[in-house]
């Protein structure tokens, strides 16, 4: 371990008092770590506070910007570059040594960054790849804007990629994502963001010709097939067989078959947003 990162970490939250302690003991090599908390109703704030970091609230109306965009447009950050952590993502000294280095070489602005899932207790090796532009120089952009009307209970930036001014790198060195505090908290989350993913395909679908929408072709790709039957199947043949999840034993197939339900929920719910306007065009 070497010394301070130029790098203030900012993590959102909301009743965390489980998991933020130890991603708050992974960052002594961040001279600034700001806790952005929605109204938690536990011990998070209080173990933020202890910890020394800086605690902002923050309370959602409904509209933009949310946590990660607020942060940036509102908050005087004292580095010259930021990294967005979850309470639940938990650095290694291999990552911050690799996020040094990308520093120090000054040919990017942002990064993006490649995490280890754990499902069930154990750690997914294979399976589709999770990747965030979770660190990127102030100034260099801002999280997407979509101007959305409470589409879910999401007050933070989740499907929202940044949009950078600038080239952008990779590293490669994980980040452990412990996203593992039970199945009745993976599927609670995960039908708001099924929720919030509808309601984005009807947005992009109702737009009109020529709005400034800028999507990476992944989202370009996922939202063109997410109304296909045939998008869940492909999506668990991928993450299963493809990507090789069936190594990761019950756990990997646990985990494939929540993705297959989740993009099922998606069209299911694109589906009956039709109905209605198929019963208007027949009346």
């Amino acid at each position: 371990m070497t010394g301070l990162l130029p790098v203030s970490v900012i993590i959102p939250v909301r009743n965390e008092e489980r998991m933020l302690p130890e991603c708050l003991a992974r960052l002594r090599r961040f001279p600034e770590v700001i806790v952005v908390d929605s109204g938690s109703t536990d011990r998070t704030a209080e173990i933020a506070r202890g910890a020394g970091t800086t605690v902002l609230d923050f309370k959602w109306n409904g509209l933009f910007p949310k946590k990660r965009n607020w942060v940036l447009m509102n908050h005087a950050i004292s580095n010259p570059w930021v990294l967005f952590l979850d309470a639940d993502e938990l650095l290694t000294d291999e990552f911050c040594d690799a996020l040094d280095g990308a520093i120090r070489s000054q040919r990017c602005v942002g990064y993006w960054l490649n995490y280890t899932n754990y499902f069930l207790g154990r750690p997914l090796r294979h399976g589709v790849a999770q990747r965030k532009l979770a660190v990127f120089k102030v100034g260099a952009g801002l999280y997407e804007r979509i101007d959305e009307d409470r589409w879910s209970n999401l007050d933070m930036e989740v499907h929202e990629h940044p949009i950078i001014d600038g080239p952008v790198g990779e590293i490669k060195a994980r980040i452990d994502h412990r996203d593992d505090r039970g199945v009745l908290r993976f599927i609670d989350r995960h039908r708001d963001y099924a929720q919030w993913e509808a309601k984005r395909v009807l947005a992009l679908e109702s737009a009109q010709p020529g709005s400034p929408v800028k999507l990476t072709p992944r989202q370009r790709l996922k939202y063109r097939s997410l109304r296909r039957w045939w998008f869940p199947w492909f999506y668990f043949l991928v993450q299963y067989i493809f990507k090789f999840g069936v190594f990761d034993g019950h756990a990997g197939l646990q985990y494939a078959l929540y993705k297959f339900w989740y993009f099922a929920t998606v069209r299911l719910l694109l589906l009956e947003n039709d109905v209605p306007a198929r019963r208007a065009g027949r009346s």
